[in-house]
C-alpha cells in the first residue's frame, strides 16, 4: 500500500477515465441546456476573501463549521469557496454587467463534512444565477432550466419540492414562530438541535435525527406567514409550473441550507437514495445577498446541481453511460513507427480519436495493445502496404474482417464506417 502522504487526503478522490470523459459530458450538456436559454459562463476564483462568504450566514454549518480557511503569505484572511452563489454575486458588485445578467458555471467547491458515499470534501457542482428581475417567472424560468437539464439526461425519477419563504419580514416572523415551538419542547430536541435552536431555528427543520421529527411535523408552516405579496408570488411560482407540466410538490419544511434565501426556494430529489440523502440539486431566490456584499440591491435567483449525486442517480436509472472506449481507431505499423505518426494525425485532424503503440514492438504485440484500447478499428501499415500505397482495415468489435485500401481514401473509408 501507497505510504499515506501520497495519497488524496480523506473526502477527495481521483476522477479516473471513463468516469471523467462522463462528467465532461455531463457539463457539455448542461452547458447546451443553459446556454441556449441566454446563460453564459462565468468561471469565478476557487478561493475569496473569506467576508464574501461570511455572507451565506454565520449561523450555518458551512460558514461555522466547514469552510476551509486560512491566511496567506499576504496575511489575509483567504477561504477556499464551500458553494458559487456568494461568488458571483461578488462578481456583479465588481463588475456591474448589465441587467438582467444571467450566468452559468461549473467547477469544485469544498467543504469540511464528514465524507461518504457520493460526499466528498472536494465537490464539484454546476449551476446559473440571474440577477435583476423579481419577476416570479424567472423564478420558474431558474427551475425549468434545471427540470429540462434532468431530462436530457434521461432521469426519470426526480421529484421537484418548492416552498417559500416570504420576504425578510415574514422570515423573521417565522422564525419568531419556531423559537418559541422549539423552545417550549427543547427537551424532545437532539442535542445538536438544541443548540441550533437557539442560534437559528430554521435549521432545526434540516434535521434528519429520528428524535427531531415529531417535533419538526408539529412546527409552524412558513406558508401561514406570508405577506399577501409573498403569497402572490408563490401562487405565480405555482401557476407558471403547472402551465409548463413540471410536476412539482409543495414542501413547508424546505428551507434549503444557506441563510440568504427568501421567497422562492427549491429542492430536486431522486426517488433511487433513502430520503434523508436524496437531494440532487435545488436553489431559491437571494434578493438581499448583493445589497449584503456592497452592491446595489439587486435581486437574484439560482440553483446549483451536485455532479457526483447526479451521476450516481443516472447510475441508479441506467441512464447517461460512461463512454465505452477512449479512441476509435488503433494503428498497428511494424515499418519503423513514421507511418503511423503521419495516419494518427490525419485520422485526428478528421475528428476520429486515433491511437497508436510505441516503440519497435511486434505485430502480436501492437494488436494486443489495439485490441486492449477498445477502438473499433485497427489500421495496419507493414511493408507490403507501405510498398503498395495501401493500408489493411481490420474489424476487431464485428465480423466484416479486414479489406485493403488505398492511403489516400483511408479517412473517408473510415469515417463512413464509425459514423
Amino acid at each position: 500500500m501507497a505510504d499515506p502522504i501520497y495519497r488524496a487526503p480523506k473526502g477527495t478522490h481521483d476522477v479516473l477515465w471513463p468516469e471523467s470523459a462522463r462528467r465532461r459530458a455531463l457539463v457539455g450538456v448542461f452547458a447546451d441546456v443553459v446556454e441556449a436559454a441566454g446563460y453564459t459562463e462565468l468561471v469565478p476564483p476557487m478561493f475569496e476573501h473569506v467576508e464574501v462568504f461570511r455572507r451565506l450566514g454565520d449561523t450555518t454549518d458551512v460558514v461555522r463549521k466547514e469552510m476551509y480557511e486560512f491566511e496567506d503569505r499576504g496575511g489575509r484572511q483567504i477561504a477556499l469557496r464551500p458553494e458559487q452563489t456568494a461568488s458571483i454575486v461578488r462578481s456583479f458588485g465588481e463588475h456591474r454587467p448589465a441587467l438582467p445578467w444571467k450566468a452559468w458555471y461549473a467547477g469544485p467547491n469544498f467543504r469540511y463534512e464528514r465524507a461518504q458515499k457520493g460526499r466528498f470534501r472536494q465537490f464539484d457542482q454546476v449551476g446559473i444565477e440571474a440577477l435583476g428581475p423579481e419577476d416570479a417567472h424567472l423564478d420558474v424560468e431558474v427551475i425549468a432550466t434545471a427540470w429540462r437539464f434532468y431530462e436530457c439526461l434521461g432521469l426519470q425519477k426526480v421529484t421537484l419540492l418548492v416552498n417559500s419563504l416570504g420576504g425578510s419580514e415574514d422570515r423573521a416572523r417565522y422564525v419568531s414562530a419556531l423559537h418559541d415551538h422549539f423552545s417550549a419542547n427543547l427537551d424532545s430536541l437532539s442535542e445538536d438541535s438544541r443548540t441550533t435552536a437557539s442560534t437559528n431555528p430554521l435549521r432545526v427543520l434540516d434535521s434528519n435525527r429520528p428524535e427531531d421529527a415529531d417535533l419538526i411535523d408539529s412546527a409552524p408552516s412558513m406558508l401561514d406567514h406570508l405577506s399577501d405579496e409573498a403569497a402572490g408570488h408563490f401562487e405565480q411560482v405555482k401557476v407558471a409550473l403547472t402551465s409548463l407540466e413540471i410536476p412539482f410538490t409543495i414542501q413547508p419544511r424546505l428551507v434549503r441550507g444557506l441563510d440568504y434565501y427568501v421567497r422562492t426556494t427549491f429542492e430536486f430529489t431522486s426517488e433511487v437514495f433513502e430520503a434523508a440523502q436524496n437531494a440532487i440539486g435545488g436553489g431559491g431566490r437571494y434578493d438581499g445577498l448583493a445589497e449584503a456584499m456592497g452592491a446595489p440591491p439587486t435581486p437574484g435567483v439560482g440553483f446549483a446541481i451536485g455532479v457526483d449525486r447526479t451521476l450516481m442517480a443516472c447510475d441508479a436509472e441506467g441512464v447517461f453511460e460512461a463512454p465505452d472506449t477512449p479512441v476509435d481507431v488503433f494503428v498497428v505499423d511494424t515499418t519503423g513507427g513514421e507511418a503511423a505518426l503521419l495516419v494518427t494525425d490525419e485520422l485526428r485532424r478528421s475528428g476520429l480519436r486515433a491511437d497508436r503503440s510505441w516503440g519497435e514492438r511486434s505485430m502480436k504485440a501492437q494488436m494486443r495493445a489495439a485490441d486492449r484500447s477498445g477502438a473499433a478499428m485497427a489500421v495496419i501499415i507493414g511493408d507490403s502496404e507501405r510498398e503498395s500505397g495501401t493500408l489493411t482495415l481490420r474489424d476487431l468489435r464485428g465480423d466484416t474482417g479486414q479489406e485493403s485500401v488505398a492511403l489516400s481514401s483511408i479517412t473517408e473509408t473510415l469515417l463512413a464506417r464509425l459514423k
